[in-house]
Formats: C-alpha cells, sequence, structure tokens
C-alpha cells in the first residue's frame, strides 16, 4: 500500500466542479489582482477568525513582512522570533532591514518558550514572532505580559495554524497582527501562492492595505513606499469555496493524530505530539521525534510511506545566517527535535488502514532496532 505524505488532490477531488464554476467567474469577471473575490474572501477569512479586519497578499512571507514594516520596524531594529521554523519567518524580518534575534522553544508544545524571553530583549527589540509551529498555538499570554511591559509589538505566525486555538479563541486576532499562509499544502491552502494579515487596529490595517499596493491611497496617488503584494482573484476564488470546508477537515485531522497517538501509547522510544491544556492543536504537521529518524525515513520509504522533515537545520544554523554569530548548542532544543523529527502522512482523506499501516510500520523499526 503506498501511502503519500500528503495529497493533495483527494482534498480538491470532491470540490472540482465548485471550483471550476468560481474560477470561471474570476475569469469571466477578469479581477484577477485584487477586486471583488479577494474582498469577499477577505470578509470571510476575518469572520471565521472572529476579528474585524483581514487583508489577502501574496504569500504568508509577505504577511509577516509587511506587518513588521506598518509596525515602523526597520534598520537597527531587533525582532524575536524562534530557530524551529521555516527560514520565510526570518527572512521577513530581514527584508525590514532589522535583525532577527532567537529563542528557543518548549520541549513539549515546541513554540516560543516563554521562560526565555525576557533575557532576549533588548532596547532596540521592536516586535516579537511566536510561531504557531505544526498547528499548537504559542502561550501568548506570557508572551503578550512580557511584551506590553516593554512596548513590543507581538506578530502571530500563524501560518501552521488556520483555526487553531487558544484559551478558546481562535490564532489571528490574538496579539498586533496575525499573518497566514495559504500555500496549497497549508490545512487551508490556494492553488498557488497566497496570505492574509490579520488585526483589531484599524490604523494598523489601513497600512498594511496601503503597503501592499504599492503605498498608494488610491490610483496613481502614492503616499508612501510599498510594494506589490496583492492576492489574486483566482487564489481567492478558491480559498472562498475551501473555506467552508475547513472544520470539518480539521476535526478529521484530529480524529487521525488522536488514532496515532492511541496506536503508539506505550512506546518509550518514540516521542508523539503533545497538546497543552489551553489549546486546541489543527495538526498541521503530525511530527513524532526518535533518535535515528534518517534510518526510519529510508524503511518507510522502502514500504511506500511518505514522510517529511520540519525542519533538519534550524534557522539559526543555516548558511544564510551565519553572519549572526550562532553555533551548534545555542539552543539545544530546537537543535534536538531538528535531529528526530520525522513528519508522518496526516491529511483529513487519510484512512483508518493507513493510519494502521503507517504506525505499523514504525512499531516494525523500533521493535528491529530498539535504541531508535
Amino acid at each position: 500500500m503506498k501511502i503519500p505524505f500528503l495529497d493533495i488532490a483527494a482534498q480538491i477531488r470532491p470540490l472540482r466542479t465548485e471550483i471550476d464554476a468560481a474560477i470561471s467567474k474570476v475569469i469571466d469577471s477578469t479581477a484577477f489582482a485584487g477586486g471583488s473575490f479577494v474582498e469577499e474572501f477577505e470578509s470571510q477569512f476575518a469572520t471565521y477568525c472572529d476579528g474585524p479586519f483581514a487583508l489577502g497578499v501574496g504569500s504568508g512571507t509577505e504577511a509577516i513582512w509587511l506587518a513588521l514594516l506598518a509596525m515602523g520596524v526597520g534598520h537597527g531594529d531587533e525582532v524575536i522570533t524562534v530557530p524551529s521554523t521555516f527560514l520565510a519567518t526570518a527572512e521577513a524580518i530581514t527584508y525590514t532591514g532589522a535583525k532577527p534575534v532567537f529563542v528557543d522553544i518548549h520541549p513539549q508544545t515546541y513554540t516560543m518558550d516563554p521562560a526565555l524571553l525576557s533575557q532576549a530583549i533588548t532596547p532596540k527589540t521592536k516586535a516579537i514572532i511566536p510561531v504557531h509551529l505544526l498547528g499548537h498555538p504559542a502561550d501568548l499570554q506570557p508572551i503578550l505580559h512580557i511584551a506590553r511591559q516593554h512596548g513590543i509589538f507581538v506578530v502571530e505566525d500563524a501560518c501552521q495554524a488556520h483555526g487553531a486555538e487558544y484559551h478558546g479563541k481562535k490564532t489571528g486576532f490574538l496579539a498586533d497582527a496575525g499573518c497566514f499562509s495559504f500555500y496549497p499544502g497549508k490545512n487551508l491552502g490556494a492553488f498557488g501562492e497566497a496570505g492574509a494579515v490579520l488585526t483589531n487596529n484599524p490604523d494598523l490595517h489601513e497600512k498594511i492595505r496601503v503597503l501592499r499596493d504599492h503605498g498608494q491611497i488610491k490610483k496613481y496617488h502614492h503616499t508612501m513606499v510599498g510594494w506589490n503584494c496583492r492576492m489574486d482573484g483566482i487564489q481567492a476564488a478558491v480559498l472562498n469555496v475551501k473555506l467552508p470546508h475547513l472544520d470539518h477537515a480539521t476535526q478529521l485531522r484530529r480524529q487521525h493524530a488522536t488514532t496515532y497517538n492511541q496506536l503508539f501509547a506505550g512506546l518509550e522510544n518514540i516521542i508523539t505530539p503533545f497538546q497543552a491544556p489551553w489549546v486546541k492543536h489543527v495538526f498541521h504537521i503530525y511530527a513524532i521525534q526518535v533518535e535515528r529518524r534518517d534510518a526510519l525515513i529510508q524503511f518507510l520509504a522502502h514500504q511506500g510511506i511518505g514522510t517529511g522533515i520540519h525542519y533538519p537545520i534550524p534557522v539559526h544554523l543555516q548558511e544564510a545566517y551565519r553572519h549572526l554569530d550562532y553555533s551548534q548548542g545555542s539552543f539545544p532544543v530546537s537543535e534536538k527535535t531538528s535531529r528526530q523529527f520525522i513528519s508522518l502522512p496526516l491529511y483529513p482523506e487519510l484512512t483508518v488502514e493507513q493510519i494502521h499501516t503507517v504506525s505499523q510500520a514504525v512499531k516494525n523499526f523500533l521493535h528491529q532496532s530498539p535504541h531508535a
């Protein structure tokens, strides 16, 4: 039985007729860049996340970048985030002219450890970006408390956390801004690149709206230097079709994660995902930790089971950020997870039979290699 790590085609198949019709409407109206389809999605996604303002942009990276720019982050500033994330989080900081500063993650939630945050703050710190990694929200209350004491902005990197909840509230409107990616493989994925910025602040909303459209308050009237970061109409149309199905898809993800956890229960040489009591995880990724990760990947591949790694090199050890002068050992928890994480297949269309097949294959490997 071949089991892919991700099966986007299976997700699209039952929605194909509706998606084709939505795309046809965009073509017929020629509303390709911005326009009514984007406005409809912005309204629907803001409502879904229980807040007032959402702005569609070209990617999750642009979402973070524009949010920081609108907050006045620039040259000479520092922005704190975690090294256990996709490089885009740090890239967005770099492209404002600011310096990324890292704090390690909590060993259970894999998100920013609030206990380590204060020591990373300097007079140059302008913003903090907690990452809701793998679909588990960061512990925002202590992070926000520390930030407010220092007058620092907080931006949620919610690019993997569509519909996740923290203390009963959805991610996106929990801080000064929330940033989402709709890359095709996300829990809510477009047919290409797309993203969104959410905020409760009308002034921040207006600044981002102007920045994403060449700094225009209206056509040919530029009040600032912006960039072209508009969402495409076709991407918005696809997202408008998919959004009403997100909660059901999330429910299935949670059920599949629970099944995996039950099947792996009692195994001492495997660490399964943790869910803090104050969150509702959306399991964008189901990542386990084992010591002989590469051997397990090869073992599963020989049986037709796809896997992933999120992420094999933490940002502080990437060649692109060597100039920051971090070294091996700077962030031990992030470095350990980078060596031990293996992401197993988990998507709504996965069957119980497939989950049992994957889990049994993992168990077989662990029994053959008891020190895995």
